[in-house]
């Protein structure tokens, strides 16, 4: 093709733009970096601006979390777009973003950006703080009362398990690693396990009261982590529970309580001593018992009074002889003996005595037996027998 040629042509696509009318040539828009694309919404506004909109908005929503700020934020999205479009219908070039992006926007919009936002460190106020100084202090690093949301910053990379946590209810917040929440996690799966099935043949033990039951051992759960929650803890705090029917008092009482009975749990290595003091004191108080263990197959380390001393006879008992075998228990340790727990327990092999040297029980045949007479004994006599022993070795040791 020539030059002429060309020149020809391009004379014809000149007449043809002069002869089409004005109303078709439509400006397009200036052309916008990729950048600037998603930093803008359909309706020009920067994402800036709109999240400072749901900020507004999510102030005057109900405080007990009510979705009605953000419903707000809907409708006025709903609105600009109608106003939008009745005012720029004529620029319909600014439909060059895709359906899909606009939603994902104003989906990003109104959620916040939840998926990228991970809250590791709240504090809380410590007084009532005007709102328009709330807003100042927004996005503050570090600011008393301000929520505090680093880029990367993950609780268990500096925090260990044993670090010090303040309780959830407090007025100062806290930070707690995720060990630390692992770990009372597994505590409360334990307790709701026990809750559910401590005294249930007892009336007090309403669905109500066992509330009661597991807001007590959660407290002390989450204050005594280092303890935790152990099986056997429930039957400790339930006796109290019914006495006071009442969750301060008796969760004050437990941790009292707690001191003394926590070395028997396993972590405490008390019930060895216990063990080894009911050996001795056997041997020198009934003898003859004493052999008989020792040939039936040895069961002198007294492993079945391991419940007997974990629970202060609880199990042993019904709920009215508990009351008086613990008040005698923590009397005894002014009057007479620290230890009374352990003739008490020698008390019940004592008033049993025919039956097992009769019967010429070996180990088997006396934890079956304690397990069948477990809420039958008398305890009015296992007491008085439990006195007597004390004044034996009283005797023992005054005449040696």
């Amino acid at each position: 093709m020539n030059d002429s040629d060309n020149e020809g042509e391009n004379k014809e696509v000149m007449e043809i733009m002069q002869e089409m009318p004005t109303s078709q040539h439509t400006e397009l828009p200036p052309c916008k970096s990729p950048r600037q694309d998603t930093l803008e919404t359909e309706s020009g506004r920067s994402l800036s601006e709109n999240i400072e909109d749901v900020e507004e908005i999510s102030q005057e929503s109900s405080p007990h979390g009510s979705d009605e700020g953000i419903g707000h934020f809907r409708r006025s999205i709903a609105e600009d777009e109608e106003e939008e479009n009745g005012n720029n219908s004529s620029e319909s070039c600014h439909s060059y973003k895709t359906d899909r992006e606009v939603d994902v926007k104003k989906e990003n919009v109104i959620n916040g950006d939840r998926a990228g936002i991970q809250p590791i460190e709240v504090n809380t106020f410590s007084g009532s703080t005007d709102k328009d100084d709330t807003d100042d202090s927004n996005g503050e690093k570090g600011e008393q009362g301000a929520l505090n949301v680093p880029d990367s910053l993950d609780a268990s990379s500096h925090l260990s398990a044993d670090s010090a946590a303040v309780s959830p209810v407090s007025s100062s917040g806290g930070v707690y690693s995720t060990e630390l929440l692992d770990c009372f996690g597994l505590n409360l799966h334990r307790i709701e396990k026990d809750v559910q099935r401590c005294d249930r043949n007892y009336f007090y033990f309403t669905p109500a009261n066992l509330d009661k039951l597991r807001n007590v051992m959660c407290t002390y759960v989450w204050e005594h982590l280092d303890v935790g929650y152990v099986q056997g803890m429930c039957d400790l705090v339930a006796p109290l529970l019914v006495i006071f029917d009442d969750e301060a008092k008796t969760y004050s009482c437990f941790c009292e309580l707690m001191k003394r009975m926590a070395k028997n749990f396993p972590h405490g290595g008390a019930m060895d001593s216990h063990f080894a003091n009911m050996r001795s004191l056997i041997q020198i108080l009934d003898s003859e018992m004493f052999e008989l263990m020792h040939q039936n197959g040895d069961y002198t380390h007294f492993y079945f009074c391991y419940r007997w001393f974990l629970l202060d006879f609880k199990r042993e008992l019904v709920y009215d002889d508990t009351f008086s075998i613990w008040e005698t228990i923590w009397a005894a340790k002014h009057v007479a003996s620290s230890y009374f727990v352990l003739f008490i327990a020698l008390a019940l092999v004592e008033y049993y005595r025919d039956i097992i040297l009769d019967n010429n029980m070996d180990f088997t045949d006396i934890i079956k037996f304690f397990n069948e007479m477990a809420e039958r004994h008398d305890a009015k006599a296992v007491l008085k027998i439990a006195r007597d022993l004390v004044f034996k070795l009283q005797n023992l040791i005054e005449n040696k």
